[in-house]
């Protein structure tokens, strides 16, 4: 029997899945939780064969909580369940070691068959991922540039971003003007939207 944990933010989704797994004669699921924290905690005490997890979730996301199964060499297999096609995302989950990276709104039934599969020590990545990390934009931004809207995303406001990073006001205005005509955005906050969806921003 194959001991199945799943964690998925969405309730109506968990409870669903959880219901066509327990349907097969060799799969139980023996724990659900809709934020990273409890799946984390609950792994450690359910250990599980084969971990289903969301990215998207409270507290800890699923590359998260991926992380901690490999950093604690938990002898379990982790198959990452998402909507998000994004890079970054998907190089975190190759960090992560992760034996399965598959999109939500693929059949059950080859959900089900990737769980077999990673059982044997198969790797399985979506078509659609690999896709995406081949046709991955090369980031135009400089060293530096990229020092400045890092600090502006943490939440730094200009004056702290000169003091950070040793610059001058006017520098650092110059830096964000220079950075929003390289990414063709409005502002600081969607130039970081930008930056953030292709994986440049951590």
């Amino acid at each position: 029997m194959i001991k199945v944990y799943l964690a998925e933010d969405q309730q109506l989704l968990n409870t669903a899945l959880a219901g066509i797994l327990d349907l097969e004669d060799d799969l139980t699921v023996c724990g659900t939780a809709t934020d990273g924290q409890t799946a984390w905690a609950e792994i450690q005490v359910c250990q599980p064969d084969v971990v289903l997890l969301d990215i998207e979730m409270p507290q800890l996301t699923g590359l998260d909580v991926a992380e901690k199964i490999q950093a604690a060499q938990l002898p379990l297999k982790v198959i990452i369940l998402t909507t998000f096609a994004q890079p970054a995302y998907f190089k975190r989950a190759i960090g992560a070691e992760v034996a399965a990276y598959l999109l939500k709104d693929g059949p059950s039934d080859a959900l089900i068959q990737a769980i077999h599969n990673v059982m044997i020590g198969q790797t399985i990545y979506a078509p659609e991922l690999v896709v995406g990390l081949t046709q991955q934009v090369q980031n135009p931004l400089s060293e530096r540039e990229l020092a400045v809207l890092t600090a502006i995303a943490a939440g730094l406001s200009s004056k702290a971003v000169a003091q950070k990073l040793f610059l001058s006001d006017g520098t650092v205005r110059n830096y964000v003007s220079t950075i929003l005509s390289k990414l063709d955005a409005t502002n600081r906050i969607e130039a970081i939207q930008i930056a953030r969806h292709h994986g440049w921003l951590n």
